[in-house]
């Protein structure tokens, strides 16, 4: 085991799950990678895999045939993940945002149904807040359900939705203004609906279309989507929670998690990034030296791991704050900052020890590169963090004169 990005205070359950996860990334992950996403192919074999080893299930809690671990393991074994391919993790985060905002908020008719099958990976959870036109800014959602008998007839477009294709459950977050007053803050008259679909693409259900994969510079191998409601009928027992209004409080605590995941992806691809530029500049030799014997490199490979190390502390504070039961939207946000901060840093300082290699598709480093961006823009950029940030140290420190 390296000696950066260590955890104290494990217990002996999580030192073995994090050993077998790690094996399995070195073994199944890594050498098969960056060939799988320059093909942009979806990782079949290796979510079969980690759908065998229980990772499905592994914060859903023991009654519903998960593994009941913590926000701290799962963390952890999402920073093992993201080391070996950071799309793969991506596929994992959006079903346990699902699952953690059911374990959280669903009636117990929703996680009866949904839970045990989600923890065993035959339902896969996607989730959708963002739509074409409003980015960051949720408040503006206009995709909408209106009420009709007992159901609510859903139509707008959604965007960025990750496993939008593979996915068989989205929590899908949209306006009902019905039974609140004119003039209710945005916030107040949304809505999280649970709706089930084929995978695939196309209609894959009656007034739900997922017309294909959005192409992009990186995070390949995961399909992201749009998601179009044309009067999709949704009976009233899948609301999230089994009652409206509620929707924005859901998704932004589910988000808080997704954030700490974000956070633990930064830090499993800075520390591959490293791992990647230590042993390259100990193997590349100029001027009759190994180019690591250079003060130059030496230097970088310093600053390279202190980030690395610094990173893996604040996302492990801000999981354990999450698990403590406190709130953790400060924490949250201030390691989903850094980590994706100074994961893009250690990612280019690797890639620039690598020279003219790094730049060449046969090197890992060129793959990791192009992965490193959206980190800056997943479950909200570094502006949003930033904004979250200062609000909340203004609450903390608020002045008393």
């Amino acid at each position: 085991m390296a000696r950066l990005a260590q955890t104290a205070g494990l217990t002996d359950i999580q030192q073995e799950i994090l050993s077998t996860v790690r094996d399995f990334v070195d073994k199944e992950i890594i050498p098969v990678a960056t060939e799988l996403e320059h093909r942009d192919e979806y990782p079949q074999q290796i979510v079969d895999g980690l759908k065998e080893l229980g990772l499905f299930g592994l914060m859903i809690p023991e009654e519903y045939g998960g593994l009941g671990e913590s926000l701290l393991t799962y963390a952890l074994c999402v920073e093992e993940i993201a080391r070996g391919w950071m799309s793969v993790s991506g596929i994992i985060n959006t079903h346990f945002i699902v699952a953690y905002m059911l374990k959280q908020h669903g009636t117990q008719e929703q996680k009866d149904h949904f839970l045990p099958r989600m923890a065993a990976g035959d339902i896969r959870g996607a989730f959708s807040m963002s739509e074409p036109g409003l980015g960051s800014d949720v408040s503006a959602i206009t995709s909408k359900a209106v009420q009709d008998g007992d159901e609510y007839v859903l139509n707008g477009q959604k965007m960025w939705l990750t496993n939008g294709g593979t996915s068989t459950l989205v929590a899908v977050l949209v306006r009902s203004d019905e039974g609140h007053p004119e003039g209710t803050a945005p916030h107040k008259s949304m809505t999280t609906f649970l709706v089930e679909k084929e995978a695939g693409f196309g209609e894959v259900r009656p007034g739900l279309t997922i017309p294909g994969k959005i192409d992009k510079m990186g995070y390949k191998g995961v399909d992201t989507t749009e998601l179009i409601m044309d009067g999709l009928r949704i009976p009233a027992n899948r609301v999230l929670g089994g009652v409206t209004g509620r929707g924005f409080y859901q998704m932004m605590d589910g988000v808080e998690v997704g954030r700490v995941n974000v956070a633990a992806r930064g830090c499993g691809v800075a520390q591959r990034a490293f791992e990647l530029g230590v042993q390259y500049a100990q193997q590349r030799h100029t001027f009759g030296k190994a180019i690591a014997q250079h003060q130059a490199i030496q230097f970088k490979l310093a600053e390279m791991a202190t980030k690395v190390e610094a990173a893996h502390a604040m996302m492990v504070n801000a999981a354990r704050k999450k698990d403590s039961g406190e709130r953790n939207d400060l924490e949250a946000g201030m390691a989903k900052y850094l980590a994706s901060e100074y994961c893009k840093e250690v990612v280019e300082d690797a890639f620039r020890i690598h020279g003219g290699y790094g730049f060449s598709k046969e090197y890992e480093i060129e793959r990791l590169y192009r992965e490193a961006p959206m980190l800056l823009i997943g479950e909200g950029t570094a502006e949003i963090q930033k904004m979250i940030i200062g609000r909340r140290l203004l609450e903390e420190y608020k002045f008393q004169g």
